[in-house]
């Protein structure tokens, strides 16, 4: 596999004399007609695939969409509300921030800086989040593949 570094500059303003860099890093895949398009995190998957499975997706193309798990209970988090349950038998609160209505976050306590911040529509909820969430509560969560490769 052929990994490549691609530094961009581009000048912040026209009053600034030196460019910022900017650096991607990835695997560029060109399709028949030479259009190249970069994958952040390849997997094999991606140099199968000639197009994203979903345009717009936070994961590269032909990565395998991934769920958040509760350990304790091995249950999925299919919903927020599934998520809320588990975060307050954790300790966690809801906080509403009202300068963030595009936002649900938790909190540990008014103590504490650790803060949870989720998109309100759970279609959004993706890798990020979910990492985040076991980051903060790392002997109950886990992210795991939605459907296991069968061998």
């Amino acid at each position: 596999m052929l990994k490549e570094e691609v530094k961009l500059y581009v000048r912040t303003s026209h009053l600034s004399r030196r460019p910022t860099s900017i650096a991607m890093s990835g695997v560029w895949i060109f399709d028949k007609k030479g259009v190249a398009r970069l994958v952040s995190n390849p997997t094999r998957e991606s140099f199968e695939q000639k197009e994203p499975p979903q345009p717009g997706t936070a994961t590269a193309p032909g990565a395998r969409p991934r769920v958040l798990v509760f350990l304790p209970a091995n249950q999925i988090i299919r919903s927020y509300s599934d998520l809320e349950h588990r975060l307050t038998e954790l300790g966690w609160t809801r906080y509403y921030a009202g300068n963030h209505p595009d936002l649900i976050q938790f909190h540990r306590s008014d103590d504490s800086a650790h803060l949870i911040s989720l998109p309100r529509d759970f279609t959004n909820f993706r890798s990020p989040h979910m990492y985040d969430i076991v980051v903060k509560n790392r002997s109950f969560f886990e992210v795991r593949e939605r459907d296991p490769p069968q061998h």
